[in-house]
């Protein structure tokens, strides 16, 4: 490995360092009480180092989503190889609540953590628009098949979206207290049956 590479490995190690440092601070304690000096003393390094890397702590939370939506996207790539734009949608949702599952403080992160999301409007934000893009896509695609009736196409994903983020959320936050905790996994799959059959025979 030339010295070149090296750096480069070097650098993105510091990255992921300080990502990984303010995403447990930022959990923990929330966006606003944290400070830079705080993430450069949890790695030990000194607030400059940061500022080498990131230049304020937007910028940080702006990586963070980053982040995750790079990797809740590429849970998507298996759908290319569906070729019913419904059954890809029920692959989409079943791979949506897989990332949460399997990554609850990454998604507490991305969608429920209290932050300042304006801080985040970066015209080059590519990454969540492109999450909700496929998902409009394979709606659309949906009502050209003669699925779904013709609504709204961003409305109708607004829609979906809310419905199967909603209860994935409160499975995550262990708000279904009112079933016994070996029954709350089915459940949460049952609903997810019902809904995309509501979804089928009713949109």
């Amino acid at each position: 490995m030339g010295i070149t590479e090296r750096k480069e490995r070097e650098r993105e190690e510091m990255r992921k360092l300080i990502l990984d440092a303010a995403q447990t601070l930022f959990l923990a304690n929330g966006y606003e009480k944290v400070s830079i000096r705080n993430i450069a003393d949890t790695i030990e390094y000194s607030p400059a180092t940061i500022y080498l890397y990131y230049k304020d702590k937007n910028e940080l939370l702006y990586a963070l989503h980053q982040r995750g939506f790079v990797k809740m996207v590429s849970e998507f790539q298996s759908l290319r190889s569906l070729s019913d734009p419904f059954e890809r949608l029920v692959e989409m949702g079943r791979a949506y609540i897989r990332f949460a599952v399997e990554n609850p403080e990454l998604f507490d992160l991305m969608f429920i953590m209290t932050a300042p999301m304006d801080k985040l409007d970066k015209e080059d934000w590519v990454e969540g628009d492109q999450a909700f893009g496929l998902l409009m896509t394979i709606v659309q695609e949906c009502m050209d098949a003669g699925i779904f009736k013709k609504h709204d196409v961003q409305a109708t994903s607004m829609m979906i979206w809310s419905g199967i983020h909603g209860y994935t959320a409160l499975f995550l936050r262990k708000r279904l207290g009112m079933f016994p905790e070996c029954d709350r996994q089915p459940i949460m799959d049952e609903a997810f049956d019902l809904f995309c059959k509501t979804l089928r025979h009713g949109l």
